[in-house]
């Protein structure tokens, strides 16, 4: 991306002093016109290279915006974000993560292939090597023809990438992980998170996980939010945001 911004520059001070040497014969007759002329020439592009970068830099605060919003989840908020997200994808996704998941956090399935999802939600920590080890051993025996992705909010130690290389997993680090996000549409500010206010639960009373906001995808109630438990779907409570009733 800098590189093309490099080239953007060079073309732009490359088309300033062709019209500058264009423009240089009618100094001599008409200064005032020269000037006139010169800076409405270049002022067309300069406005459009000023927006342009205004935009750039708006999306990219909005990017480290929404990251930081997702790094602000707790490990099971985000692997439900992430489950969501594979959804948004087109993948038929199932949130498997907890103490007993083998390695494996979300499930996404697509043409009746499985992928296996790692997650890591990480604020300065990088992904080891050994969690790429420890992921990789717990999918070998299913990747015939199915495809694995470990995903984290920060980034990756090289010796990670090194390990992940020539093998069927794709890695994910917080910048591509925005660029999923844009892909897929969904609102980071929409995704899974806490529920705090004093007629509400904050932890699920079924097994104490923390209570999430999802927006159901089927059914009567298609549309519209919930509170449902993180640990989805080991645990299926869920609860009306205008009723006090379990439904």
């Amino acid at each position: 991306m800098a590189k093309k911004e490099s080239l953007i520059e060079m073309i732009f001070t490359l088309y300033i002093f062709l019209v500058f040497i264009k423009i240089l014969p009618l100094f001599f007759k008409n200064t005032y016109l020269a000037f006139a002329l010169f800076f409405a020439i270049i002022g067309s592009p300069l406005i459009i290279i000023l927006i342009y970068k205004k935009r750039k830099t708006m999306k990219f605060f909005n990017s480290r915006n929404s990251l930081e919003k997702i790094k602000a989840l707790t490990p099971d908020q985000f692997e439900s974000f992430v489950c969501d997200l594979f959804e948004k994808l087109g993948y038929k996704a199932e949130k498997v993560g907890g103490p007993n998941d083998g390695g494996i956090d979300v499930i996404a399935e697509k043409d009746a292939v499985k992928h296996y999802i790692q997650c890591k939600k990480f604020i300065t920590q990088q992904v080891s090597v050994g969690a790429m080890r420890d992921f990789y051993g717990a999918i070998t025996d299913k990747l015939s023809d199915a495809k694995a992705f470990f995903i984290t909010t920060n980034v990756f130690t090289l010796e990670a990438e090194k390990f992940a290389e020539g093998k069927p997993i794709e890695l994910i680090d917080g910048r591509r992980l925005m660029e999923y996000v844009k892909l897929s549409g969904i609102e980071v500010s929409d995704s899974s998170r806490p529920v705090f206010g004093s007629a509400i639960s904050e932890k699920c009373p079924w097994c104490g996980s923390q209570l999430v906001l999802r927006t159901a995808k089927k059914g009567s109630n298609a549309g519209n939010n919930f509170y449902g438990c993180a640990s989805y779907p080991k645990c299926k409570f869920i609860k009306s945001i205008t009723q006090e009733n379990n439904y």
